[in-house]
């Protein structure tokens, strides 16, 4: 696997990226064009902030607080959200950077699959966003006798955001249309398993797996933003996790892509740091969630995913196991409150513990399963 391309990523001869190539073996030249990557991105984040953050709060696009949250977050009703769109804008802009040194040839498509999933997912969740506001609209009780008519009124007055069907329906197709790219035109088509030499092959199963690992990802990030810089700090070492994989595997767009989003997300904790100044939203985290999972099977090290961005995958169970729960009990409950990080805060952690702690697990996590994937 290591020292050997996959064909998807050869460049026509004299491009920046094989020169890249041709040392990748001898030094660190394919890493020292990340670093500068993820700090340029980065600091376009960084400098994109102060303008989002005054538009956010000149629209008055305020984060909406669910009721049934801990008391300790009531208290950011209001904060500005929808602050992915700065570290989107600064992928774009940096990818857009990377495409200038790559010529027309199949290599783009490997740049062009995470730009495709960046906006299609960027706009679903900001449509969500701006659907999730902060609102004065009063919301009736439900009144006795109430007709259906009515009822459906009621409901779609105190609905905030899309709907639950309609953003897995548009996650679904996305990750439809990624894992055909992926899987006809990219060659991608086995998994690594640690300790086995050779990839096991999969064959047109990798699409199924591929739209469900997509699609649960983007959701499963999106379940963990829900505390000051929980999603974007675990984000974005699970990123710098498979820009190192990439790097074994001489996959270069991998790692420049990998150190891109790594550089953004940390760009964006400068505002999401506790107390937070804005949210990144589900524009920012649904986003983030399909890219990693992108990532993770264009490396066709997908089965080391749960491991690598496990914080995320534990904040999802913790959901399926509560819901599950509560309904075979009637009503119990597994944790105080799900997802998980919320749990902790109520059972008396304060907000930097629970964050720092998570942060902390997904890193060792992140580090056994890079070593597992160079094994």
């Amino acid at each position: 696997m290591i020292g050997h391309f996959n064909s998807w990523y050869y460049t026509p001869e004299g491009s920046i990226l094989e020169s890249l190539a041709a040392t990748s073996t001898n030094g660190p030249s394919i890493i020292v064009y990340g670093l500068v990557l993820a700090a340029l991105s980065f600091f376009i984040t960084w400098l994109l902030g102060k303008p989002v953050l005054a538009f956010l709060k000149a629209k008055k696009i305020g984060k909406r607080i669910r009721d049934e949250e801990p008391q300790s977050n009531q208290v950011k009703m209001g904060t500005p959200t929808m602050g992915g769109v700065m570290m989107l804008g600064s992928i774009l802009i940096v990818t857009g950077i990377i495409f200038i040194f790559i010529p027309l040839s199949s290599g783009k498509t490997s740049l062009w699959v995470p730009v495709f999933v960046t906006l299609a997912c960027g706009i679903l969740g900001g449509v969500d966003d701006l659907l999730s506001l902060v609102t004065n609209r009063v919301v009736p009780p439900p009144a006795l006798g109430e007709t259906r008519r009515e009822r459906k009124k009621r409901e779609r007055l105190s609905q905030r955001g899309l709907t639950a069907r309609f953003k897995m329906a548009w996650l679904l197709l996305v990750s439809l249309a990624v894992m055909i790219v992926l899987f006809y035109f990219g060659g991608q088509q086995k998994v690594y398993i640690p300790f086995v030499t050779a990839g096991v092959i999969v064959g047109v199963l990798y699409i199924p797996i591929g739209i469900i690992g997509i699609t649960g990802t983007a959701n499963a990030v999106n379940l963990t933003d829900g505390l000051d810089t929980l999603a974007a700090s675990t984000a974005a070492t699970s990123f710098l996790a498979y820009a190192i994989i990439g790097f074994e595997q001489e996959q270069l767009q991998v790692v420049l892509l990998g150190f891109t989003i790594a550089g953004a997300c940390m760009g964006f904790l400068w505002y999401n740091a506790y107390p937070a100044q804005v949210f990144m939203g589900d524009t920012g985290s649904l986003t983030l969630g399909a890219l990693l999972a992108v990532l993770a099977f264009q490396t066709n090290q997908w089965l080391l995913l749960p491991l690598i961005g496990d914080v995320f995958f534990i904040e999802a169970l913790s959901v399926i196991l509560q819901v599950g729960y509560f309904k075979l009990t009637k009503g119990k409950r597994l944790f105080k409150m799900a997802p998980i990080h919320y749990h902790f805060l109520r059972s008396g952690w304060s907000e930097t513990q629970v964050t720092m702690r998570f942060w902390l697990f997904g890193l060792v996590s992140a580090m056994i399963g890079v070593a597992l994937a160079s094994v």
